[in-house]
């Protein structure tokens, strides 16, 4: 008697060789194509603290002020897609209760728009799209995608240039963990500007062009390890005036020794990671697990079944007894 394979041990083979080509697939092509910087990113990071500040009016620094740090970040769509890069337009505000509420963030302390272009899968820098300034380094904004225990060199917008940032192991942000970055910026000249004698302590002359220079006490970043995002910032800037050529700060235009996200920026960052993660997590661990593990069942199964249906060689239909009338 001829047996044939049965169509359910056909479809398990199928089916289990499907999902064993489609393990590899979801890991090695589909991760990595959903890992990348968004083009339509909208979005608002809070830093606050306290600090000293040079108040215009009273033509002097004025301590314990509290201060806030507005940074928000949207996507060009249209010429992220014409180039092909993550085009992100960024604007920092930095004000005291005096400025607040501000209708137009140029009345704010200071105002620094900007833009950053970056590769959207290894997040470095492109120089394209009327990118100003000139931005450099291997992390801005965020770390790239599967953050290392290593240093980065992250681009810190007011040095005008990179700051080496160390791996100090991991901490919690909101119940979270993610990794913990350092480094300090020293005092660094990154200018001058034009401002009355008297500032710098020249009141013999009118007009300085005094130098401006940058510090910071403390860069922290805690980084969510999948995504790069970043859960917690803290900063400690500080920028004075010297004379030209002096070896003094004559002035101090803002010194803060930390100013930090806020609790609601910390919570959404948070909030994005985890849902960010968990995306990526389940393409490219969890789902090519799941297919490997179930094709090799179904796929094992198919080819057993297979086999049983065919005839058994010692069995065959020429052996049988002839039947007698």
């Amino acid at each position: 008697m001829h047996r044939k394979a049965s169509p359910v041990s056909l479809i398990l083979l199928g089916l289990g060789t499907f999902l064993l080509v489609l393990a590899p697939l979801l890991a090695w092509y589909v991760k990595p194509h959903a890992a990348v910087n968004p083009i339509d990113i909208d979005q608002t990071a809070v830093y606050t603290g306290t600090g000293s500040v040079f108040d215009v009016d009273k033509v002097e620094t004025v301590p314990d002020q509290k201060i806030t740090v507005t940074q928000k970040v949207r996507g060009d769509v249209a010429a992220s897609e014409t180039s092909g890069n993550g085009v992100w337009d960024v604007t920092t505000t930095v004000d005291t209760d005096k400025s607040l509420p501000a209708a137009d963030p140029h009345d704010a302390l200071e105002f620094t728009p900007h833009r950053w272009v970056m590769d959207r899968t290894t997040n470095e820098p492109v120089h394209c799209c009327q990118e100003k300034p000139y931005i450099q380094g291997e992390a801005y904004l965020k770390f790239p995608f599967d953050v290392q225990k290593r240093a980065y060199r992250w681009w810190d917008n007011s040095l005008g240039a990179t700051v080496t940032l160390s791996y100090r192991g991991t901490k919690k942000i909101q119940g979270y963990e993610g990794y913990r970055f350092t480094g300090t910026v020293p005092a660094t000249k990154t200018g001058t500007r034009l401002v009355p004698g008297a500032i710098v302590g020249e009141p013999e002359r009118s007009q300085v062009l005094a130098e401006e220079w940058y510090a910071n006490h403390l860069v922290e970043l805690v980084v969510d390890q999948r995504t790069g995002r970043v859960l917690y910032a803290q900063v400690g800037p500080r920028r004075t005036l010297r004379a030209p050529g002096g070896t003094k700060d004559a002035a101090v235009l803002l010194d803060a020794e930390k100013l930090a996200f806020t609790t609601d920026t910390q919570k959404f960052a948070v909030d994005r990671a985890k849902e960010e993660s968990g995306q990526l997590r389940a393409v490219g661990q969890t789902l090519p697990i799941g297919a490997g593990a179930l094709g090799l069942v179904l796929a094992a199964v198919g080819v057993v079944l297979v086999v049983r249906g065919r005839p058994h060689p010692d069995t065959p239909e020429s052996s049988q007894p002839a039947s007698t009338m």
